[in-house]
C-alpha cells in the first residue's frame, strides 16, 4: 500500500489566517455537499498532476443488470492500470476502506482512496490488507484549498451581484458632463491615459475618479483596472436605457397605430 502526503509549503498557516479573516462576516461553513464537491474537484486535479488520467465521473457500479452503487472517478494511472477512485471529504475508516475494495472488485480495476488520513489504525491495517492505494493529504492542503475556493466563489457572486446592481439601481444618475470623462477611462490604460484622451490635466479627473469609488465598492479595488470596469458598466446602463427607451417609443407608436386601425 502506498501513501502519499502532500505537504503545503511554508507560509500556510499565515495564508490560513489571510482566508479566515477576509471570510469574516460572511459564511464560512461549507454544507456537506458542496465540502463534497470541492474535494472531489481537489481530488482530480491533484491526481492529474500525479500523471492519472480521469476518464469517467460518479461511474454507476451495473451488476447483472441491477445498480448496486457507484465510484467517484475512474482513472488510468501512470503504469496503465484502472482504478476505481473514492474521494472522502474527511477521513477514511475500516467501513469505507471496505468500500473502495468492494466496488473496485465489482469493476475488475484496482482501489484508490483520496481522503485525509485514516481514521485509526485499523483502517490503515485493513487498506495495507486489501491492497488499497491511498493518497492521503494533509488536513491543511484540503481546508486551505477549500477555504480558497469559498473565498474565490464569494468573491465572484459579490462582483456579479455588484455589476447587475451597477446595470440596474434606478437610483444611480449620471450627469452628461460626465459621460466624455467614463468613456475615456473605460478605453485607456491609466488615469495619464485617460487625460491625455480627453486633452485635460490628470487632476480633472479626480471628481470623477471619486464619484466612481463612491458609487462602488468595484471601484475601490484593484486600481485602475477596477474603475474601469465600473465606467464599462455605467456606460452600458446608459446604452441599455437608450434601447429601453427607444423600444419603449416603438411600443408606444405601434399602439397607437393599432389604436386608429382599429376606429
Amino acid at each position: 500500500m502506498t501513501t502519499y502526503y502532500f505537504n503545503v509549503q511554508l507560509g500556510l498557516r499565515e495564508r490560513s489566517l489571510r482566508c479566515k479573516t477576509l471570510m469574516r462576516g460572511t459564511s464560512r461553513d461549507l454544507s456537506g455537499k458542496r465540502r463534497w464537491y470541492a474535494s472531489e474537484r481537489i481530488a482530480f486535479r491533484l491526481l492529474e498532476e500525479m500523471g492519472y488520467r480521469i476518464i469517467e465521473t460518479h461511474k454507476r457500479i451495473i451488476v447483472d443488470g441491477v445498480d448496486v452503487g457507484e465510484v467517484d472517478a475512474i482513472a488510468i494511472g501512470p503504469d496503465n492500470n484502472y482504478y476505481a477512485v473514492e474521494v472522502k471529504a474527511g477521513r477514511l475508516d475500516v467501513h469505507g476502506v471496505r468500500q473502495v475494495f468492494s466496488n473496485a472488485v465489482l469493476l475488475n480495476m484496482k482501489p484508490l482512496a483520496v481522503c485525509k488520513g485514516f481514521a485509526d489504525d485499523a483502517a490503515k491495517k485493513t487498506a495495507e490488507k486489501l491492497g488499497v492505494k491511498v493518497i492521503e493529504l494533509s488536513d491543511a492542503f484540503l481546508v486551505d484549498a477549500e477555504e480558497l475556493e469559498e473565498i474565490v466563489y464569494g468573491a465572484a457572486l459579490e462582483a456579479f451581484s455588484e455589476s447587475i446592481r451597477i446595470l440596474l439601481d434606478p437610483s444611480i444618475r449620471v450627469l452628461p458632463e460626465q459621460v466624455d470623462y467614463l468613456k475615456a477611462i473605460a478605453r485607456s490604460h491609466s488615469i495619464r491615459d485617460a487625460a491625455l484622451y480627453l486633452r485635460k490635466d490628470v487632476k480633472d479627473l479626480v471628481p470623477v475618479l471619486s464619484w466612481l469609488r463612491t458609487l462602488s465598492p468595484l471601484a475601490r479595488r484593484g486600481g485602475y483596472k477596477s474603475l474601469q470596469l465600473v465606467a464599462m458598466l455605467i456606460l452600458l446602463r446608459l446604452r441599455l436605457q437608450g434601447l429601453i427607451g427607444s423600444l419603449e417609443q416603438d411600443i408606444g407608436l405601434l399602439t397607437r397605430l393599432a389604436e386608429k386601425l382599429g376606429a
